[in-house]
């Protein structure tokens, strides 16, 4: 096998690593029920991007993320991200039983990675200090909700069990 054949195989079989923009607004994410989710759209709004799962004894944050979306319209943008790292049922349709048990209308994307090897580009960006220009950090488990500010900074970084109508979600969205 000649060099350029063998370097052809390499590049075929080598992962591609996803490059990690600078701005939370240069991302884009596959929605949930089709279309794209960008978020260049919500520049001049605040963005409470929360990784959801399909099943899990915190769904009831389905219902407050909800309320709290309703609460803040015109000043806050509640995202869901759909994860696939805490075990979602095989053959189950992530977010469908969310969106109609508890009538989800803001944005949900599509299951993506939130951890791990393969963890996904937006949530690099919200766990690495080198990218967020905040902190290091890591996601916990379903529910972990990131605040970013009308300029698109991450201003705050909220554990699982911190519900999202807490007066530390609201006093910071508030501020």
């Amino acid at each position: 096998m000649n060099f350029s054949a063998l370097l052809s195989l390499l590049l075929l079989f080598t992962p591609v690593k996803k490059d990690i923009p600078v701005s939370i607004y240069d991302f884009k994410m596959a929605a949930f029920k089709g279309a794209e989710i960008d978020l260049s759209a919500y520049k001049g709004k605040k963005m409470l991007i929360v990784n959801v799962p399909c099943t899990s004894v915190n769904d009831p944050q389905y219902a407050e993320l909800e309320r709290l979306s309703k609460k803040y319209k015109g000043k806050l943008v509640v995202i869901g991200v759909l994860a696939d790292d805490y075990n979602i049922a095989p053959g189950s349709k992530a977010g469908d039983h969310h969106a109609l048990h508890y009538n989800v209308t803001f944005p949900l994307a599509d299951k993506v990675q939130v951890a791990g090897k393969d963890i996904d580009p937006l949530f690099r960006w919200l766990a690495e200090k080198k990218y967020n220009n905040f902190r290091e950090n890591h996601v916990k488990w379903n529910f972990q909700k990131y605040l970013i500010n009308e300029e698109g900074k991450l201003i705050g970084i909220f554990d699982p069990k911190v519900k999202p109508l807490s007066s530390q979600i609201t006093g910071a969205i508030e501020k």
